[in-house]
């Protein structure tokens, strides 16, 4: 797929807030107010469009009021609605910077070349960004998205090498084997 037509999730429109029309938006991104700055928003699909009219940090969320939504009852329709953007918009990353969909169906090689599998996601749940890998067979697994683990990437090959401890599957995830069943 070309970053011509990729998305990437800008934000997700949450539950309604107040009876102005405004939501509670969760941003995807460093800087919780950056998913205003790309102008229109598209549904996955490309159907529907949202522009921001304003947006104010609260807490975790940043309460928005999108262009055309002016009660609480069109404002709760939204809710759940995620927020894209095309890849062509955002800024070509600095050296050593990668924007997390460009990884996601990367090939996961190990230190012999042997092929681990391919990374399906990267997750934090709140320790660090971890790379999901998804081998031919078996149950994903999560390596840490650190230097260390992960000394390689190659956007152009489409591959990322990573460099794991002996021992590393077997503190109680199973290694992914051609044995293991799909789960």
């Amino acid at each position: 797929m070309s970053t011509d037509d990729q998305k990437v999730l800008m934000a997700k429109i949450g539950a309604a807030h107040g009876i102005r029309g405004e939501v509670r938006v969760k941003p995807f991104g460093d800087d919780p107010l950056s998913f205003a700055d790309y102008g229109i928003l598209t549904t996955r699909d490309g159907k529907r469009s949202f522009e921001v009219d304003k947006a104010r940090v609260q807490k975790t969320v940043v309460v928005t009021k999108f262009k055309g939504i002016n009660d609480r009852n069109q404002a709760e329709e939204l809710n759940g609605i995620e927020l894209f953007i095309s890849r062509d918009q955002l800024p070509e990353p600095d050296e050593d910077e990668f924007y997390y969909s460009d990884l996601t169906g990367l090939d996961v090689l190990d230190q012999s070349g042997e092929t681990l599998g391919k990374i399906v996601a990267v997750q934090d749940f709140g320790a660090g960004d971890l790379l999901e890998i998804r081998p031919k067979r078996g149950r994903t697994f999560y390596i840490p998205f650190t230097k260390d683990f992960v000394p390689e990437i190659s956007l152009d090959e489409g591959l990322v090498r990573v460099d794991l401890p002996e021992d590393y599957f077997s503190e109680g995830d199973p290694e992914p084997s051609e044995d293991a069943p799909d789960r």
